[in-house]
């Protein structure tokens, strides 16, 4: 029997218990290094997802702030001939408007421009039974050529001046009209005077003045002071959609001695479209339809000069009708004097509200002119 040595055996078990303590301890060491290793890496991604988000924060922040920037609405001033916040200063809602001649002779082949941007147009007769226009802007800038630009007649300096317009023509009638102008700032574009040029639009020569808006405004400034005390505007506007009680009027027919002059009412639009024939008028050069919000017909004498071929418009009072909204009101009115504007009453003698928008004014003889509407 071999004898037990217990120092051997106790020493092997030490050993052996130091052994297991040392890969304890080197099992331990191992994983506090994987934790700290760990916990580093997710700090890591903390910090990371820390500056994504706040990037994200700033971008979104960025981002409201250009849509805030986007939708920013521009504040508009009221233009005083169509009552529509469309002018981008104050200044402008305070200064005189421009009356230009236009021609409305050629129906057959219509060649106007700038007719659909004007706050107020005013048609009559001349010699022959044609009508002419004065088409009166606010800021005429708002387009880059008008016309076609024609000569002056009386009537038409007395409507320009119930505005304290400065009135742009090209040429006058020498014997009626010539001595009035002495009334009014005025303006001979004349065909090549700064202003104006000549353009081809397949009529002869005395029918292509157009007035270059950028040319004509400059001159005009350093010409005329613009600047009035008021921004009042010509009628009494309202926002409010209107339905007159006289009955419909989506059609309307005004007859004139040498041509009649039609509108269409577009119910989708509100606006009533000028009609040539059975087509739609257009502007020559940009082709966008010409169209109005308001239309006035007054009823007056119109009788002849001395000569017997230039016509005299009576503007002293009288009858006529107001149409919008596809329907229509008897009115009177007034203006008396040349530098006096129109003034439109009802039956009962109250001033009557208009439609916000652009105006068509016919004016008309009532001893020969039957005005329909359907």
């Amino acid at each position: 029997m071999t004898p037990v040595n217990h120092y051997n055996v106790e020493y092997e078990f030490i050993l052996g218990d130091f052994f297991m303590l040392k890969k304890l301890l080197a099992a331990s060491m191992a994983a506090l290094m994987i934790f700290a290793v760990g916990c580093g890496e997710d700090d890591t991604e903390y910090e990371n997802l820390s500056n994504y988000e706040s990037e994200e924060v700033s971008s979104q922040e960025t981002s409201q702030n250009t849509e805030s920037t986007d939708n920013e609405k521009v504040d508009l001033f009221v233009n005083p001939l169509t009552g529509v916040a469309e002018l981008e200063t104050d200044a402008q809602t305070k200064q005189r408007p421009i009356a230009i001649m236009v021609e409305n002779s050629t129906v057959s082949m219509p060649v106007q421009t700038g007719l659909s941007k004007a706050g107020v147009i005013y048609e009559t007769e001349v010699e022959g039974g044609i009508t002419r226009l004065v088409a009166l802007f606010q800021d005429i800038s708002v387009v880059e050529k008008i016309g076609n630009v024609r000569s002056a007649r009386y009537p038409y300096v007395d409507l320009a001046l119930g505005h304290d317009a400065v009135y742009i023509h090209c040429g006058q009638d020498p014997t009626y009209c010539a001595p009035h102008l002495k009334d009014i700032d005025d303006i001979d574009v004349n065909g090549d005077a700064t202003g104006s040029k000549r353009l081809s639009n397949g009529l002869s020569t005395t029918h292509t003045v157009y007035a270059i808006t950028s040319e004509l405004l400059a001159r005009i400034n350093k010409t005329f002071n613009l600047k009035k005390s008021s921004a009042d505007s010509w009628v009494d506007f309202t926002d409010e959609k209107l339905s007159l009680d006289g009955g419909a009027a989506t059609n309307v027919s005004i007859p004139f001695p040498a041509s009649t002059t039609k509108f269409k009412y577009d119910a989708a639009s509100g606006l009533y479209t000028r009609m040539i024939g059975s087509k739609e008028q257009t502007d020559y050069f940009t082709k966008e339809k010409t169209q109005v919000k308001n239309i006035f017909v007054l009823m007056t004498s119109i009788s002849f000069y001395p000569d017997g071929e230039h016509r005299k418009v009576a503007l002293d009072s009288g009858k006529g009708y107001y149409i919008t909204n596809g329907t229509k009101q008897e009115i009177n009115w007034s203006k008396g004097k040349s530098t006096n504007g129109f003034t439109f009453t009802d039956a009962n003698g109250k001033e009557i509200e208009v439609s916000a928008g652009n105006s068509w004014v016919c004016i008309a003889n009532k001893n020969t002119c039957k005005p329909t509407f359907e």
